[in-house]
């Protein structure tokens, strides 16, 4: 999903991570894969990151939904959808997998993570606005441009409506 690729850059001693970096819409970005799910996991990588890329602004972890399919009033969420939260009155929109309780058919929240910092709800409101009034989605462009004829790309491709795996609500 990067526009650009950069080299890789020298890493701190220590940092046991493998780093992907480019940019996205003129933003420089550093990418991580996690070597397996759970916060500790996130916190090393995160702290090694830091360590190698101390003038980070920002840091984002991206996963993948548990408890998908979902029925939303946009439609269907399926597993490899990526969603983006917003603020909801006291909620910051994020919700920590461990901060809550299956009740009797449905979440109940425990707890939540501070909010997103004001910058970032700005730049999410900047894409929503932008992505509204153009006809030309940048994020289905940045979609086709991933060449899945390639052989090590085939397994990516969308399978179509009739084929993707299906899920009761």
């Amino acid at each position: 999903m990067l526009n650009e690729e950069h080299e890789r850059l020298p890493q701190s001693s220590g940092d046991t991570n493998i780093y992907h970096l480019g940019s996205i819409g003129g933003q420089n970005v550093v990418i991580a894969g996690l070597p397996f799910p759970g916060n500790c996991p996130a916190a090393t990588v995160i702290t090694q990151m830091r360590m190698t890329y101390p003038n980070l602004k920002f840091c984002l972890l991206v996963g993948i939904g548990s408890d998908v399919p979902t029925k939303t009033d946009a439609g269907m969420l399926r597993l490899g959808h990526v969603v983006v939260s917003k603020p909801t009155g006291t909620y910051s929109g994020t919700v920590q997998y461990d901060h809550g309780k299956a009740r009797m058919g449905h979440f109940q929240q425990t707890g939540f993570l501070a909010p997103q910092p004001t910058a970032l709800l700005n730049i999410m409101r900047d894409i929503a606005i932008q992505r509204q009034l153009v006809d030309d989605d940048p994020i289905e462009g940045n979609l086709k441009r991933i060449n899945t004829n390639r052989p090590a790309l085939r397994r990516f491709r969308f399978p179509g409506l009739i084929n993707r795996p299906s899920f009761p609500c």
